[in-house]
């Protein structure tokens, strides 16, 4: 997927990163939807996102990538 082929300093924003009724078959790391998702990030169980100008916000791609392997771990 796209994802894997990132490097760590990249930033991913939520359509890449939660399946979307929009595009099914796409690939995305997370299995969980876009509603998870910002309840994780509330909850801090998810790493929270960084906003990179007023209408753009996105996660570091080594950020996801670590919180996923830990997931892995527990």
């Amino acid at each position: 997927s796209n994802f894997d082929a990132m490097p760590d300093g990249a930033y991913i924003r939520e359509a890449q990163l939660v399946p979307s009724p929009k595009r099914p078959g796409i690939p995305v790391p997370l299995p969980f939807s876009a509603p998870t998702l910002w309840r994780k990030v509330r909850e801090g169980t998810f790493p929270k996102p960084v906003k990179l100008s007023d209408r753009v916000t996105a996660w570091n791609v080594g950020t996801v990538r670590a919180w996923l392997n830990a997931q892995v771990q527990a």
